[in-house]
């Protein structure tokens, strides 16, 4: 089981899921190679491209962000996503809990559309992002 106790990944929840910010993204890490507490190490708002810098290629981390796109001339949406990423030097072991350590991390990180597992930086590439999460809203206007 994972330890999301820490209070300031829920404000920093609030504060992306703010409209009144302009964070866009939050970033929880291990605090120790051996621990399985979770912590808060980075917010931005730079969006997904902020965000793959921030990634570490030996950890596993989880994101969650605010992603906005348009559907037309006229509207903006904005949706959130949950980012599990495995970055392809993780430790063995630590790739092995990470499947179960989601479900505490979802419990905190609640209100999101789609999750977006990520083992290399392209993966979180914005348009594929957008493609999925128009899929997942149900309604698209232009034929994706």
């Amino acid at each position: 089981m994972a330890d999301v106790s820490d209070p300031k990944i829920d404000e920093a929840y609030q504060d992306v899921r703010s409209d009144k910010t302009e964070t866009n993204w939050l970033l929880l890490d291990y605090e120790s190679d051996r621990s399985d507490k979770l912590q808060l190490t980075a917010t931005g708002t730079g969006g997904l491209a902020e965000l793959r810098e921030a990634l570490d290629d030996s950890h596993a981390s989880f994101a969650y962000v605010r992603v906005q796109y348009a559907n037309d001339k006229e509207s903006k949406r904005e949706k959130f996503i949950v980012v599990v990423w495995i970055g392809p030097g993780c430790k063995i072991m630590r790739r092995a809990k990470i499947s179960v350590h989601a479900a505490d991390v979802k419990s905190i990180l609640r209100a999101y559309s789609i999750e977006v597992p990520a083992r290399e930086k392209g993966d979180l590439e914005e348009e594929p992002i957008i493609v999925r999460l128009r899929k997942a809203g149900g309604a698209s206007y232009d034929g994706v």
